[in-house]
């Protein structure tokens, strides 16, 4: 029986179920990628969606796969590993295509898509990060759990390059990596403890020595840290544009979103310190988080980004104290003379997002 012809045209691909949070990240990274595609016109590109609720892509020119739960259950036998789906979403796609790169939701474009593609050849997986050689760190759980076995059967060594996998790109011909890295997590899932990132690590297993890597973190920003920022801005691209995410100002605005944290200016920050010397020690960086989220930002989703400074300095003040910080107490504090003077009116509504759905 003859073996389906591959269609040419590059794919880009997104596996997408469950909260609706990654539904809204992967409109937001597909935005980005067709803002990106009127950089290289009359250029293809196709853009497939797996996903287990259609309704969010209705609007958007993709081919949308449905999948049901018992699907997804079979992706990632035998130890219910989410991230394994991942590869087999791959290979169903390369028995389809010349060429695929499957793209994580928190993500999004700052070029065209067809850069990456650009970046994938013959013998090449494309990852997002290349990262430390694994022997850097032999505390780590992956190298306490699996490095003897590795070395043992020559699969790895301390200089095999750790990778990230927000991007995975490849062609057809080197659709072997998968079916490897597959069988490593199906292997090492019971040694590996649970730990979280054991499909990259698979992935990077699967390509030493066989594959060349390269990265592409200049094209792409994915925003696997500060992802509470980086959704605020998203949320309230998608409240502006969701009606319409590809008309002209909402592809047009996926460049506002950008991968700079929404600080204020260094003069800014400065003088919020000056003002906060006088606080007690233990509430003076609490305070400066609080005056972050204060600084008003010419762009609007930047500005978006104004509650999430105030959430993460409670929290990370908690951290620091080693213990929650009662309503009552964050009251006394808010009530400090110099807070009061320094916040004005935005005290009390700061106090009230905070103090909400904390208990006492």
């Amino acid at each position: 029986m003859s073996t389906p012809r591959a269609t040419p045209t590059p794919q880009l691909i997104y596996l997408v179920y469950g909260a609706n949070t990654y539904h809204q990240e992967a409109v937001f990274s597909i935005a980005s990628a067709l803002a990106g595609m009127r950089k290289t016109p009359g250029q293809a590109l196709d853009i497939q969606v797996f996903t287990d609720n259609p309704a969010p892509y209705r609007d958007l020119p993709v081919r949308v796969r449905e999948f049901d739960e018992s699907t997804r259950q079979q992706w990632i036998a035998p130890h219910g590993y989410h991230f394994r789906a991942k590869h087999v979403v791959m290979q169903q796609v390369l028995a389809e295509s010349e060429l695929a790169l499957l793209i994580d939701t928190d993500t999004f474009f700052q070029c065209s898509p067809l850069e990456l593609f650009q970046r994938v050849a013959p013998g090449t997986l494309l990852c997002n990060a290349i990262g430390a050689p694994y022997g850097i760190d032999q505390q780590a759980l992956l190298y306490r759990t699996l490095a003897t076995q590795l070395q043992a059967r020559q699969l790895a060594d301390d200089q095999m390059p750790m990778l990230n996998s927000g991007v995975i790109g490849l062609y057809r011909e080197d659709a072997d990596v998968l079916e490897q890295s597959i069988a490593l997590m199906d292997e090492f899932y019971p040694l590996a403890k649970g730990a979280y990132t054991l499909e990259e690590f698979c992935l990077a297993v699967a390509a030493y020595r066989t594959k060349q890597v390269r990265e592409c973190t200049d094209l792409i920003h994915h925003y696997w840290s500060r992802k509470q920022l980086f959704r605020a801005k998203i949320q309230a691209w998608l409240d502006k544009h969701g009606a319409d995410p590809i008309s002209a100002l909402a592809l047009d605005e996926t460049a506002l979103v950008t991968p700079t944290l929404p600080r204020p200016p260094t003069f800014q920050r400065l003088l919020f310190k000056l003002a906060t010397l006088a606080l007690p020690r233990q509430q003076r960086q609490f305070m400066r988080e609080i005056l972050y989220g204060c600084y008003r930002h010419p762009n609007p989703f930047d500005q978006a980004c104004t509650p999430v400074w105030w959430e993460k300095a409670r929290e990370n003040l908690e951290k620091r104290l080693k213990r929650p910080l009662p309503n009552p107490q964050l009251e006394r504090w808010f009530n400090h003379p110099i807070n009061r003077l320094v916040l004005g009116q935005r005290r009390k509504a700061i106090y009230l997002h905070l103090a909400q759905g904390k208990d006492d």
